[in-house]
């Protein structure tokens, strides 16, 4: 898809961001990334009927099927992780239900249907696919328009941003993606906020499609000798192993290692100085520090850690082993989904 895209993700909440993880994994249908998107969304403060209120406008989207699937995957994500034992602890919230229920607009639906497609698209739509189609026209009227758009408990905004990333998710929607982009700056998505949509989306999901210039480091060959120590795959490249050891990590989206600890009598520790994309870095009892390239982290010996890449970027960092007496390295638990979570999030907008 042809489309500079220069935004900064600070742009949009961590909220929001979730919502367009919500958006593209519906559309892609894995479920096991959408329900880590729920997840997060409720740990940013979404609630349980707005994510009810966005799988139910994505059948219009992505077709009952998959929409039907989002469903099945947030009821699980939602009765796992809200209860007494549960990851949300009964802290996530149902928040209010929409006041306009699908049937009420009666005969109106049509009149109503196209007064808020007109206002959403800044303009009376036409076309000569809607004269030859006048079926597809009278459905988005009186049921998208008419129906979904005018349910209160999501606004139009937000709406747009779920549709931008659902359609971004496909390469066979691009047309209807562009056109929603319009739309939703006509309600308050910015140019930046769009093209932050569309690359969050877009993001490669192998490392043999990483932009060439990513990072003067290659991404080297699967870490398999440690991958039982990370969540998500992760990639080595050994740089040298004269005087100071150094290698080049790269992790994929939302890839971590577990708590661990570089232990030395004397000296030691380790060294990251990060090349490409975007990660964080924490220390246990303290709020994890995001990481982007030009950063450095200096983590001293015997202080238990963990650093990985961001929820939906890739990250890539040189590891330098500090020289010290009687060195080993001591792997913790996972950082299991809430706790990644919870460090990434705080650190959002």
């Amino acid at each position: 898809m042809a489309m500079a895209i220069t935004a900064n993700a600070a742009e949009l909440t961590a909220k929001e961001n979730a919502i367009i993880d919500i958006g593209a994994w519906t559309a892609r249908g894995e479920q096991d990334k959408l329900g880590a998107a729920f997840k997060a969304g409720f740990g940013a403060g979404l609630t349980l009927n707005e994510a009810k209120e966005l799988v139910g406008q994505l059948y219009a989207y992505c077709g009952f099927p998959r929409a039907l699937n989002a469903a099945a995957t947030l009821m699980k994500v939602w009765n796992e992780g809200n209860g007494e034992s549960g990851t949300g602890n009964g802290k996530w919230s149902e928040g209010p239900t929409a006041n306009m229920p699908r049937g009420s607009l009666g005969g109106k639906a049509l009149e109503i249907g196209t007064a808020n497609q007109t206002k959403l698209c800044g303009g009376p739509v036409k076309g000569a696919l809607f004269d030859f189609h006048p079926q597809l026209d009278e459905y988005l009227k009186t049921h998208l328009f008419g129906d979904i758009f005018t349910r209160d408990n999501v606004d139009w905004r937000t709406r747009e941003i779920v549709t931008i990333a659902a359609l971004a998710a496909r390469p066979e929607t691009e047309p209807q993606m562009k056109a929603h982009i319009a739309i939703g700056k006509v309600n308050g998505v910015t140019d930046a906020q769009a093209a932050e949509i569309v690359r969050r989306v877009q993001l490669p999901r192998n490392p043999a499609d990483l932009p060439r210039d990513w990072s003067p480091i290659p991404v080297g060959e699967p870490n398999t000798a440690y991958a039982k120590y990370f969540i998500g795959n992760s990639y080595l490249h050994k740089l040298t192993l004269d005087q100071v050891p150094a290698f080049g990590v790269t992790f994929e989206p939302g890839c971590r290692n577990n708590w661990h600890i570089h232990h030395a009598k004397t000296g030691g520790g380790q060294m990251l100085i990060v090349t490409a994309g975007e990660g964080f870095y924490q220390e246990w009892g303290k709020p994890a520090r995001r990481l982007k390239k030009g950063d450095t982290v200096n983590i001293p010996a015997n202080v238990k850690h963990w650093h990985g890449a961001a929820p939906n970027c890739w990250f890539q960092h040189i590891a330098l082993e500090v020289p010290g007496a009687e060195q080993s390295n001591e792997w913790c638990e996972p950082v299991d989904d809430t706790a990644y979570t919870e460090a990434t999030t705080r650190n959002q907008p």
